[in-house]
C-alpha cells in the first residue's frame, strides 16, 4: 500500500509494508523541485535515516529498474 500527498513544496509518497511476514518500517519519499529525499525509521538506532538523491540519480534509478545487470550511462534527450 502507498499514499501520495501534495504539499506546498513537495510531493510526499509513503510506502507501507503490508503482510503477515517480517515487515519493514514505512518509507517516506519527498520529491522536491531539485532533489528527492528518502526516509525510514530505524528501530535499532531509534533514528530516522535519510538519504538525498539528485534528480539525475532518480532518473538513473528509474531506468535501472527496467534494465539487466551491467554498467550504463543515460544520454540526455
Amino acid at each position: 500500500m502507498f499514499t501520495i500527498e501534495h504539499e506546498f513544496d513537495a510531493t510526499v509518497v509513503t510506502l507501507v509494508d503490508e503482510g503477515s511476514t517480517h515487515l519493514q518500517e514505512d518509507v517516506i519519499i519527498n520529491a522536491f523541485e531539485d532533489c528527492v529525499t528518502i526516509e525510514q525509521y530505524d528501530a535499532r538506532t531509534e533514528r530516522v535515516e535519510k538519504i538525498t538523491l539528485s534528480l539525475a540519480q532518480v532518473r538513473d534509478l528509474g531506468a535501472a529498474l527496467n534494465l539487466p545487470e551491467g554498467i550504463y550511462r543515460l544520454r540526455r534527450a
